[in-house]
Formats: structure tokens, sequence, C-alpha cells
């Protein structure tokens, strides 16, 4: 069955603002750019392949397609990463961006998102998503995200875009996986399992 999943690396305060360096996205003044670099190390840097590497499609958002577009294609080539992400088939949700793009193997996305999304799944098994803060909400509200993989790192910034905003669709999650890292991240893995339901504890 096809599958759709999301990772995010976000802080403790669920700020996921430009993880990898200063410059990636200073929108709204964001000090704190490159976060997550002081906290890398070789054993999570091993899982995140390892969570990544089974993936045959990539869905990105806009901004995160221009940061990811700007960057990979002149990447070291002897990464992993470097040669999965120029192998794979790429996918932008976009209004404003027009065909051709420059990074190859690179198209956007047209019409209804879900209609878009159940599109790529007849084509793909394993499609990922990363960052597109934007796009994750709008694939939360339409309980498009099969998978989401959260990358919590032992951080409060208080400030910058985070992974569940303001007006984040209601939905519960099961826990799948769960593991800690020396440096002190956490790696969470959920399925999405509906809408919340709530009870009350002054009942005996």
């Amino acid at each position: 069955m096809s599958e759709l999943v999301v990772t995010e690396f976000m802080t403790l305060d669920g700020v996921a603002q430009a993880p990898g360096g200063p410059e990636e996205d200073p929108e709204n003044g964001f000090a704190y750019g490159g976060w997550q670099a002081p906290l890398i190390d070789d054993e999570a840097g091993a899982v995140v392949f390892d969570q990544a590497k089974d993936m045959d499609a990539l869905l990105l958002g806009r901004r995160t397609y221009d940061i990811f577009a700007n960057y990979w294609p002149t990447a070291p080539a002897d990464w992993d990463f470097t040669r999965l992400l120029n192998r794979v088939p790429k996918y932008v949700a976009t209004r404003t961006l027009a065909e051709p793009l420059a990074w190859a193997g690179s198209s956007t996305l047209e019409g209804d998102l879900a209609e878009s999304v159940a599109a790529l799944k007849e084509r793909h098994e394993r499609i990922h998503v990363i960052g597109s803060l934007d796009l994750l909400q709008s694939l939360l509200a339409q309980s498009l995200v099969d998978r989401l993989s959260l990358w919590v790192y032992p951080l409060v910034l208080g400030t910058g875009k985070r992974v569940f905003e303001g007006g984040a669709a209601p939905s519960a999650l099961r826990l799948t996986s769960s593991r800690t890292f020396p440096n002190g991240a956490l790696h969470l893995t959920y399925t999405p399992t509906g809408t919340p339901t709530t009870g009350d504890l002054t009942t005996p």
C-alpha cells in the first residue's frame, strides 16, 4: 500500500524553522537558523537516512523546494542523501512556480491537493515530505498523512514557525516507535488515528 510520510525536525516548543543554517529561512527576523547543526551526530544521521532511503518520490512545499533546489544539485556527490534526493522524482505544491524547474526530475502539482496526492500514490509506493510546514498543515487538515516522523531536539527557542501552528487540525495519533540518541534528540513515529476523543476525570 502506498504511504505518505512526513519528517519534521523540531525543538521542544515545536519550532521547525531553518534547522540547517542561518540563511535557510530568515523570515520574520528568525535569529536561530542552524539550531539543529550543533546537535547532529553520526548515529542519528544514520537513522535519518535509513528512514528516508525507501522513498521513491519527494513532495515539498514551495519554500522548502527552493531551499533544497539551491543546495542538493551541487552537494557533495559522495553523500548518500545527495544521490537519493537527486535521483528520486520531486514534486512541489505551489501556485507560483512554473515549469520547467531547474532541479532535474522536478514537477509541480496541479489542482486539488487531495486528488494530486491520490494520483501520486498510484505512481509511487513511498512519498516523503520533509519540512514544508505550510504544506504539512494542509496535508493534516485533509487527513493525507499516513506516518509522521518527528525528531525532537532539547532546545526551546520561543519564536519561529512551528510544526503545529495555531489552528492546526485536531488529530489523534498512535505512537508506533520511539528512540533517544546521545545528543539528546528523540525520534518519535506516529500514525494518525482520527479525531481526538474526550472524557471526564471527575467521573469515577
